[in-house]
């Protein structure tokens, strides 16, 4: 059996303005964006730069209980890990983007860890692992 993880529904305000912000201020590649006409909504997929993994669904809240969802999908909990092959590289250009960062660089047991918050306030670890031998 071989079974994964394709893609994390992550609810936003606006398509448009969190194209934007993945796009531009993380870099990332907008795989998809197709409106689909009998639900009246857009299927957005983005995925980081060099990603053969899992993608995220950008999915616009559309009811009033799913707008309070927005920016805490994880009840104030890093939600999100984006690792990375050079995280000085990577860390040194979100700061220059603008990128709010809660929590400093820190080098762990398994690598180096910084916490940011997305457009909506949800925690992300941008996160360099150690190389196994």
């Amino acid at each position: 059996m071989h079974q994964s993880i394709v893609h994390m529904a992550l609810v936003v305000r606006d398509y448009d303005e969190a194209i934007e912000f993945y796009t531009k201020t993380l870099r990332f590649t907008l795989v998809e964006d197709t409106y689909q006409p009998e639900q009246d909504k857009r299927w957005v997929v983005v995925a980081p730069p060099g990603s053969e993994g899992a993608t995220l669904l950008l999915a616009r809240a559309s009811t009033p209980e799913q707008e309070q969802f927005i920016g805490n999908q994880a009840g104030g909990r890093v939600f999100l890990f984006l690792n990375t092959d050079d995280f000085w590289r990577d860390y040194d250009e979100m700061v220059a983007r603008g990128v709010k960062f809660v929590r400093e660089p820190k080098t762990e047991s398994y690598g180096i860890v910084a916490v940011f918050e997305d457009l909506y306030g949800n925690l992300w670890d941008l996160l360099q692992l150690n190389r196994t031998v």
